[in-house]
């Protein structure tokens, strides 16, 4: 018994261990990004277009690239996420075939982000003839970040009660009915939690973009689906690695990576206070 107690308390304290070394971790590097990234940060860095090859002026181009490229996935992504979900909870029998598929799903949720970026520029670029553009960029980002939603979408379809089927089948309410107005309403806060995660990977992703969507420069913003754009993880990838003056422009990286966690973090919060009402109004 004293034994069991000692190794209990030891697997605590290795977890209390691991779980400060990745917040610490995390909050190291935040620290960094604010501390070298707070002095650029104004209301004209934020509003206006990158001037002198890019080493003065704003990042506005990146943040509206950014917020387009992160929408347009989503609205890709979202409704095949939840339709294969319903399906694969609802409909698809226990089976070889099924695991078969989820197995799948979970080896393209592992898939490296450039492997997404070379299929998005071999089938929408190159074979559709999207070209580079908002269109390819937002096709690519939604395909990467579709496996999380489907598997999200089948946890939280599975999550809810039997019971609440059951009720709505004996009162002689259709099966599609019982699943839109009933199932899916109970698990769409566990829904909005894997779009929440889809997002915020989506916003950050450089690879993908960076063969489908992205552009060094533009000089004007975007005026259609098949126009190219400035996004905030490849500005930063451009700043540092192939830009002109790279040592100058170092404030403007940290200040550019600041603004993309700050952007995360709001689009994270939006879709947090959307699942709070969600999960409030129904308690009533």
């Amino acid at each position: 018994m004293k034994k069991r107690k000692i190794i209990s308390k030891f697997g605590t304290f290795i977890l209390r261990l691991s779980a400060f070394l990745v917040i610490g971790a995390i909050g190291i590097i935040i620290y960094f990004i604010i501390y070298h990234g707070i002095s650029v940060i104004s209301w004209e860095f934020l509003t206006s277009m990158p001037v002198d090859s890019m080493t003065k002026g704003g990042i506005f181009p990146a943040i509206v690239g950014t917020f387009y490229l992160s929408f347009g996935a989503i609205i890709v992504a979202f409704p095949l996420g939840v339709a294969a979900g319903i399906y694969m909870s609802e409909y698809a029998k226990e089976g070889i075939i099924l695991r078969i598929i989820r197995i799948g799903i979970n080896n393209l949720a592992g898939v490296p982000s450039v492997v997404f970026g070379l299929f998005g520029l071999a089938l929408f670029v190159v074979y559709f003839k999207f070209g580079s553009s908002i269109l390819s960029g937002s096709l690519t980002l939604g395909f990467l970040i579709l496996p999380t939603i489907i598997a999200a979408s089948e946890e939280a379809l599975k999550s809810v009660p039997p019971t609440f089927r059951e009720a709505s089948l004996a009162l002689g309410v259709s099966k599609i009915s019982t699943i839109l107005k009933v199932v899916l309403p109970s698990a769409l806060p566990g829904i909005l939690t894997g779009s929440i995660l889809g997002i915020a990977r989506a916003a950050g992703e450089t690879a993908p973009i960076m063969f489908t969507a992205a552009a060094f420069y533009t000089a004007k913003l975007p005026s259609s689906i098949f126009d190219e754009v400035m996004a905030l993880p490849y500005h930063i990838y451009v700043l540092a690695t192939a830009g002109t003056n790279i040592e100058k422009t170092r404030p403007i990286q940290y200040g550019t990576a600041l603004i993309l966690l700050i952007l995360i973090l709001c689009i994270n919060m939006v879709a947090i206070l959307i699942r709070f009402h969600i999960r409030r109004k129904r308690k009533w």
